[in-house]
């Protein structure tokens, strides 16, 4: 299911964006940046439509995935 990031609080969208950014495993390249100049990133990859908010009810857990792998997911 597809979570708008409109809809949601301004505080709910940076705890989500900042989550996300500190999972174990992620891996943003070589250069090291700041926690708020990745969220920064995320934003603008959100308000351009390349990444969506994914809610997954079966796992209770969100997730940003990249919008060209959407088809993959199927009519969730």
């Amino acid at each position: 299911m597809i979570i708008p990031h409109q809809q949601l609080a301004a505080d709910t969208l940076t705890a989500l964006l900042e989550e996300y950014i500190t999972r174990e495993g992620t891996d943003y390249g070589e250069t090291e940046l700041s926690l708020e100049t990745k969220v920064a990133q995320l934003r603008r990859q959100l308000a351009r439509g390349e990444v969506v908010i994914v809610f997954d009810p079966a796992m209770e857990s969100t997730s940003l995935v990249n919008a060209r792998d959407l088809p993959e997911l199927g009519d969730e």
